[in-house]
Parts: C-alpha cells; structure tokens; sequence
C-alpha cells in the first residue's frame, strides 16, 4: 500500500475521532468518585506553512513552533487517567479539555478536584472556572524550586544548598510567608533588569500564588504536589508521534493526530470502531 494512502485513511479516522469529541457538561445528579487528580499542561509542535506563491515551494516553506496542550484527570488511586487535547484554542477550550478529562473519569457532584500545575494563572483559572468551589489548585513545587535555585546563589553564597533545603522544608510546612520574607532582605536593585535579578523573580513568583501554595495539606491527604505526571504524559500521548526528529506539521492535520492519540491513549480504540458506522448512518 503507498505511503499517500496510508496517510490519507490515517488522517480521515484521525478527523473522524475529532469529530466524535464529546464536550462534556457538569453532571447535575451523579454523586461521582470523592477525590480526582487534574493535570494541564502544553508543550510546542513543528509547524510548517507553505505558501502557493512561485513555483519553487521549497521557499515558501515557513516554520513555527505552535503549542498544543493536553489535559489529563484521574481518581485518586487510578494509574489510568483520561485524557484530552487541544490546538490553537483558547484557555476557555483547554479548560473544557480539562472538564471533558474529569466528566470521563467519574466527577459528580461530590467530587473533589486537586489540580496541580506550573505558575501559569491561565491553568488556575481555568480550573476553578470549570470546577468551581468543588476544586482547588497548587503550584507545581518543583517549579518553585526552579525560582529558588536561582536565587539562592544571592541570598546565600557560602552554602545555597543548606539555604536552599531550608526553605524548601518551610514551602512544605506552609510557612512560605517566612520564604517571602527570606527573600525581601536579598532583593537586586530596581534598576537592575528582571533576567538578571533572579531574588526579585522569585519573590515576585510566589508573593503572586500564596493562595496556591498550600503543600502542607496536599501531603496530609495523600495528593501529589508536583505536576510531572501531565510531563510524561506528553511525551508517550503527543510527543512520540508528532515530535519525530525532522518532522514538521501542517497545522490542519494537527488536532485530527492529536485526537488519534487521545483516542489511543484513553483505551476508546474498539469504541470508535463501534460507533463509525453509527456516525457515518448519521
């Protein structure tokens, strides 16, 4: 069988699987599992355009890097969580991507959602959008860290890592007032530019999310404080297949292979065989 037809049927089912998408709604009676585990996060895909102009379409070849985000929900306890993805949108859509995770992962009216992420306020929104008070929202610790790291090489030259541990211990405890206050005395002059003034990026990056950072209790219950989950998910759901060394895609074949491997990875392949004939009927 020739490539071309092969990538043809492979990007109609991929279409087809776009097209079967369910948005998913807040269910209004079912009680639903007690505690879920929400991950969102993006990563950017090769994008080539290619202009009709000239003969020669080799120069109208024009790449760009376009970000795809991919939400993933599971219960408590769960090793197989739901996924879903979406490619150019907007947050609002990536947030209905999140809903669309929890709605297949048995959210209820007496589910609680702990949504863990980077510093990115448009994720924290978004859930509390989507979730209402039934969710709540922590910054990814290692993210915070990330910011520490670069200011302890200020706020302690002799021993960053002893200072670096410190605070990390006070994160934990909750008493992140005191990492804030850790940070005032060693903040760079006004006049020295943000990306070489790595104290006031941290300060300015977790004065910004006190209400997310509440990592004392997510160890008491059990949840996770660090979003490397949806981390490794894109690397076996989207990267794996559309991140092959010299690949590049046209941006209207994304959110059909996007949909395949959304499709693969939630376990739906021998339903959306099932249910093809039913929508080609339709």
């Amino acid at each position: 069988m020739p490539v071309s037809t092969i990538r043809k049927i492979t990007e109609y089912h991929g279409q087809q699987m776009q097209q079967q998408r369910e948005i998913a709604t807040l269910p209004s009676t079912t009680l639903g599992c007690l505690q879920q585990i929400a991950e969102i996060d993006g990563c950017m895909l090769p994008i080539v355009t290619i202009s009709l102009d000239g003969d020669d379409k080799r120069k109208g070849k024009k790449l760009h890097w376009q970000e795809a985000r991919l939400a993933l929900v599971h219960e408590e306890g769960s090793v197989t969580p739901k996924f879903d993805a979406t490619f150019g949108g907007s947050v609002n859509d990536a947030g209905q991507s999140l809903l669309n995770c929890a709605v297949a992962a048995g959210f209820g009216t007496q589910t609680r959602v702990h949504g863990v992420g980077d510093g990115a306020f448009w994720i924290a929104d978004q859930t509390h959008a989507k979730f209402g008070s039934q969710a709540s929202y922590l910054v990814d610790f290692f993210h915070a860290c990330d910011y520490l790291a670069a200011a302890s090489k200020t706020c302690a030259l002799v021993a960053p890592q002893i200072w670096m541990e410190t605070q990390k211990k006070l994160l934990k405890n909750n008493e992140y007032a005191v990492v804030i206050e850790n940070l005032i005395v060693h903040l760079e002059a006004e006049d020295i530019e943000n990306d070489k003034a790595p104290v006031r990026a941290c300060h300015r990056y977790l004065s910004n999310r006190t209400g997310q950072l509440d990592y004392k209790g997510a160890i008491e219950k059990g949840l996770p404080i660090g979003s490397g989950e949806i981390e490794s998910a894109h690397r076996y759901v989207i990267q794996q297949r559309l991140k092959l060394p010299g690949a590049w895609w046209k941006a209207a074949n994304i959110e059909p292979m996007l949909a395949l491997r959304v499709v693969r990875a939630n376990g739906d392949w021998e339903d959306y065989w099932r249910n093809l004939p039913i929508a080609a009927a339709a």
